[in-house]
């Protein structure tokens, strides 16, 4: 089954994407959302990829190496065998700094016997949009496109470049590589300089994962999607992605596709509470950094996301050219979203900010500003929280009063009278307590719903919402009161497919939802751990694992039917909830079982 058999290899600069069988398919260089160099995971036939290929007797197969994000590939017939080695490099200098350049690295690695394979190197500048042209100099293959925009790629390689061009049949003898990279090389390469870089990519990523505590369950798990989520961070400027990738679609040939290389201010927040927890502080600090060099104006609104370096305009744009994953039109670059209300972000925010200050209070930095930031949340959400907004799944029609949003406005003053209590800003909490209470009180007068006995999508609606399960983890209300325990028992009810949970299942801008949302999934089951049917809970989680890619990879969405990965991928969100489902699981003390805070 095609069930998005990608492994991911990055460096916090950009990433990539390598099918099962060693094929390049998505890149994006010299960062996460500049044009493709190769996109055949969006158009098969004029995509652009690398691919290895063996002869038809070998048997192939792929694990990442332990506790890094380097990738292997292992090909053999049981005599000749060959492994490749794919990687971005990223590794600490003498000067401290990281060494993250926009290469990959595809070390050929010989095993046994002399196996045999060739190369279909074919890459497509500037989301093939014109013409890619390739030329063998003297010491690498330059990839060039003018069409559009003048554009170049640059390849090293050990073995004779105009076999690789031709697709000649290489005999392995011993080591070799590939080396692409955005820009023309001043040293030239050696194998013995890429067998360095391998080795020095693999310490920093076993240095990472030792700096992470160990669980006594599901530890494997954790590890594969903490570094997935390191793998998804902007080092630049500390931004967080939501994926990878554009416009894979939540439904096989609908339109429900769009461009997630971006940072969405509610789910960075989310992975850099995961992220911290886990003991990367770093990670954490950068991304308030981020936040704060956002709102350089006291009354500065924020988006509800930005590009990776800060952008505030991701103009929509669609690649007609381009097929679409397995003909889903259309491909999006830029996402309309930017522009939407979500009144949701401002509480995301806050708990963030109020976490970050309670985990590094004895070494905070940028306190004043942080402080700034929060009466001017306090002030935006005092003036803004009655007012209806997209919510949180940015529902392009009519704007609605969202029981999700209405509540993470409560968390907004709650986690502000928590902060201004660090600070010692006592005239404060008096009046924002006053505002704290009322936006509770109007939230059970509204959001809940005696007919179906349970809180709402939003007030007056008759339509559950899994979302509505994070009031609980945001502190709004007990596990244990009955409104929380019937509320997740509706949504049961109503929203499980065969333990998979859609959003929601009432119509939408683009009709009626046919995938389930992964991480809602994560956040029932998460619910059920709470409200005590723990050994429930468990058969869920582990179920849902085993519907992960073949390297413990999720998407955003999968099939209810096929089981299938849909979505953009690997998805940030999935892998925060499958972090804090697991960490729930491994935790034995009854203190210790759940992360309160993280949704």
């Amino acid at each position: 089954m095609d069930n998005l058999n990608y492994g991911i290899i990055g460096n916090c600069r950009s990433a990539a994407l390598i099918s099962d069988t060693g094929s390049l398919d998505w890149c994006c260089l010299p960062q996460f959302d500049s044009t493709s160099v190769f996109a055949k995971l969006l158009d098969d036939k004029n995509g652009g990829s690398f691919e290895i290929n063996a002869r038809y007797n070998y048997e192939i197969s792929q694990e990442y190496h332990r506790n890094t994000a380097i990738l292997v590939t292992r090909y053999s017939d049981g005599e000749n065998t060959f492994e490749v080695h794919d990687f971005m490099p990223r590794y600490h200098k003498l000067t401290g700094k990281y060494n993250a350049p926009p290469e990959i690295v595809r070390y050929v690695k010989h095993i046994s016997g002399t196996p045999k394979f060739s190369v279909h190197y074919d890459p497509k500048l500037e989301y093939a949009q014109g013409q890619t042209t390739n030329h063998a100099k003297t010491n690498f293959i330059v990839s060039l496109t003018s069409k559009k925009k003048f554009d170049t790629l640059f390849l090293y390689t050990s073995f004779n470049k105009e076999e690789v061009l031709d697709g000649s049949e290489i005999t392995l003898k011993e080591d070799g590589y590939f080396l692409i990279c955005y820009n023309e090389k001043i040293l030239k390469p050696t194998t013995e300089k890429m067998s360095l870089e391998l080795e020095r990519t693999k310490i920093y990523w076993l240095d990472w994962v030792d700096r992470t505590p160990t669980y006594k369950k599901f530890y494997k798990q954790i590890i594969r999607s903490a570094i997935t989520l390191k793998m998804l961070t902007y080092d630049k400027t500390g931004a967080v992605l939501a994926a990878a990738t554009t416009s894979l679609p939540e439904t096989i040939g609908e339109v429900r596709n769009w461009d997630y290389r971006f940072c969405w201010i509610r789910d960075a927040s989310m992975v850099i509470k995961v992220v911290s927890e886990l003991g990367h502080q770093k990670s954490a600090k950068r991304y308030l950094q981020f936040i704060i060099d956002l709102m350089p104006d006291k009354d500065e609104k924020l988006q509800i996301m930005y590009g990776i370096n800060k952008e505030k305009n991701l103009t929509e744009k669609t690649l007609e050219h381009l097929e679409g994953y397995r003909g889903s039109k259309p491909v999006r670059i830029g996402n309309a979203a930017y522009k939407q209300k979500q009144n949701d972000i401002y509480g995301i925010l806050m708990d963030v900010i109020y976490e970050q200050l309670v985990k590094f209070s004895n070494d905070i930095e940028n306190g004043e500003e942080l402080w700034s930031i929060t009466k001017g949340i306090v002030w935006i959400v005092s003036k803004h929280w009655r007012e209806p907004d997209k919510g949180i799944w940015e529902f392009r029609g009519e704007d609605r009063h969202f029981t999700f949003s209405k509540v993470l406005c409560w968390v907004a003053m709650d986690r502000a009278i928590k902060v201004a209590k660090i600070f010692g800003k006592d005239r404060k909490i008096e009046k924002w307590t006053a505002l704290e209470q009322e936006m509770k009180e109007d939230i059970h007068e509204h959001a809940w719903n005696s007919d179906v006995n349970a809180f709402v999508q939003s007030y007056g609606s008759n339509h559950l919402d899994a979302s509505v399960l994070l009031m609980e983890s945001y502190g709004f209300i007990h596990a244990k009161d009955p409104k929380f325990v019937s509320t997740v028992k509706a949504i049961e009810q109503d929203l499980s497919n065969d333990g998979l949970l859609y959003r929601y299942k009432n119509e939408d801008d683009f009709g009626l939802p046919s995938s389930s949302f992964t991480i809602c999934t994560f956040w029932f089951i998460n619910s059920l751990f709470k409200i005590g049917e723990e050994e429930k809970a468990l058969a869920h989680f582990e179920r849902l694992l085993s519907y992960s890619n073949h390297l413990g990879l999720f998407s955003e969405d999968i099939d209810f039917k096929t089981k299938r990965l849909l979505g953009n991928f690997p998805q940030a969100y999935s892998h925060l909830a499958l972090i804090e489902c697991a960490i729930n699981f491994s935790r034995k003390k009854s203190e210790e079982k759940i992360l309160e805070s993280i949704s």
